[in-house]
């Protein structure tokens, strides 16, 4: 009798049998992930607030609960010690930040922002995420997100629907409208790179027909991210597959950029779509210094005035949330009052200029040189720990690199898209969600990582 008994309790303990189970059942055991997932859809509903306060904020908010009765109630194991101080790092530049301010009061609500986005979401992905079948969930559902926007931005380009571009409600914007014009591109941009990953990298166990599906869906969303006209995003973008497709091999790698190369010149060239207002987008990217647009001077002078920000109080910065309050000190006279927003079911309006559309000049200037090290460092820590996993899963033949693939395009996009942007809008809670899938594998046990 005991013979009997015996073999099912192999079946119960974690390892590879164990997880090789169909990712889509057991939801049961899956239900924590909800509020993540509801994290990344619900930035698509439109609503009033430009900032924080969304549907998804309270969502994230709603995750991080769940993330601190699990560990409460259930006793998880915390994060390593490695993974605390990485993911714990900024705190440091955070609340020197905060209370070195002028009006730390004032300060305040940047310190809540910053801690959800940077600190405690990241935290809470990390430990809501038991394998690489909740890394899937979560991913997929920035697919799911992306291709949301992306059908609703290119109707808007069809229809003469969206926000206003040179004379032209043309632009693609999905349902952020015209005062949040990178909504759109960041959600596209993310789920395109977490489709390509998938498509160079198919789990073991999916069905037949995941990765001609992610394929298409990755070359198909290039359409409405080429329609927003974002040159910032678009360079992120590219950024961002190149690393991948160099770390997947080189003959996929020629093979997937003649794939890109031609999908560019159908939409592009065969269909024509928006083929001379892109060409002409995508050259102001090298007229910066000869004959810039309005917008790339009014990034200039809001770069400049980061800058002078940051020579007045080198080591803590003008405290959080301080940057609008100093710009006209700081800035040059040729700064504009504002950005012209119109289109998309909106009014025309002036959108105020309150950031230095740098979120690595927004850190050094609010937070000083030690909150951009405590920031910078740990982001590179992930992003570090993110590419040598991926190396090792690769060179063992483990089968969740498609993860890795998706965590390293992910941080590498967020890294170089901060160049020209920083966080606002309803997009901002998913900074979080990406720098947490980035650091559960880049700093997650090798047990939970290795799942398929």
């Amino acid at each position: 009798m005991a013979a009997v008994l015996t073999p099912p309790a192999p079946s119960t303990a974690a390892g590879p049998r164990a997880v090789s189970r169909p990712p889509w059942g057991g939801w049961r055991s899956r239900w924590p992930l909800l509020p993540l997932v509801a994290t990344v859809l619900l930035p698509a509903l439109p609503h009033g607030a430009s900032g924080g306060g969304g549907p998804a904020d309270v969502a994230s908010g709603v995750a991080v609960l769940v993330c601190v009765g699990r560990l409460l109630y259930l006793r998880r194991r915390p994060l390593s010690a490695t993974a605390a101080l990485v993911l714990g790092l900024p705190v440091v530049g955070f609340a020197l930040a905060t209370v070195t301010a002028a009006d730390p009061a004032a300060a305040l609500p940047g310190l809540v922002r910053y801690l959800q986005v940077f600190v405690l979401v990241p935290i809470a992905v990390c430990l809501l995420l038991r394998d690489a079948h909740g890394f899937r969930i979560v991913a997929g559902s920035l697919v799911v997100l992306a291709v949301v926007q992306g059908v609703t931005g290119v109707h808007q380009y069809v229809t003469g629907t969206g926000a206003s571009y040179m004379g032209e409600d043309i632009r693609a914007v999905g349902t952020f409208g015209p005062s949040d014009i990178m909504g759109m591109a960041t959600v596209v941009a993310y789920g395109l790179l977490a489709a390509a990953a998938c498509a160079l990298r198919t789990p073991r166990n999916a069905p037949a027909w995941l990765r001609p599906c992610a394929a298409v869906l990755a070359v198909a969303l290039i359409v409405p991210l080429t329609l927003s006209f974002s040159r910032g995003v678009w360079i992120a973008t590219a950024a961002a597959v190149l690393v991948v497709l160099a770390l997947t091999g080189r003959r996929q790698a020629l093979t997937s950029l003649a794939v890109l190369g031609a999908a560019g010149v159908v939409v592009v060239g065969g269909f024509g779509i928006g083929s001379e207002m892109i060409a002409d987008r995508a050259a102001s990217v090298t007229r910066v210094t000869s004959t810039p647009d309005r917008s790339v001077s009014d990034r200039y002078a809001m770069w400049s005035a980061a800058g002078a920000m940051w020579r007045e109080r080198p080591a803590a910065g003008v405290g959080l949330k301080g940057f609008p309050a100093h710009r006209d000190g700081h800035a040059s006279i040729g700064l504009s009052s504002g950005s012209d927003t119109a289109g998309a079911g909106q009014e025309f309006r002036r959108q105020a200029l309150l950031s230095p559309h740098n979120m690595y000049l927004l850190v050094l200037s609010e937070q000083g040189l030690i909150g951009l090290t405590a920031l910078l460092g740990s982001w590179a820590a992930i992003l570090a720990g993110a590419v040598r996993r991926l190396c090792v899963a690769r060179s063992r033949g483990h089968a969740a690199v498609d993860c890795g693939l998706a965590a390293v395009a992910l941080m590498t996009w967020q890294s170089v898209n901060f160049l020209y942007a920083d966080i606002g809008g309803p997009t901002t809670v998913l900074n979080g969600v990406v720098l947490g899938l980035a650091a559960w594998w880049a700093l997650s046990g090798p047990d939970r990582v290795s799942a398929a």
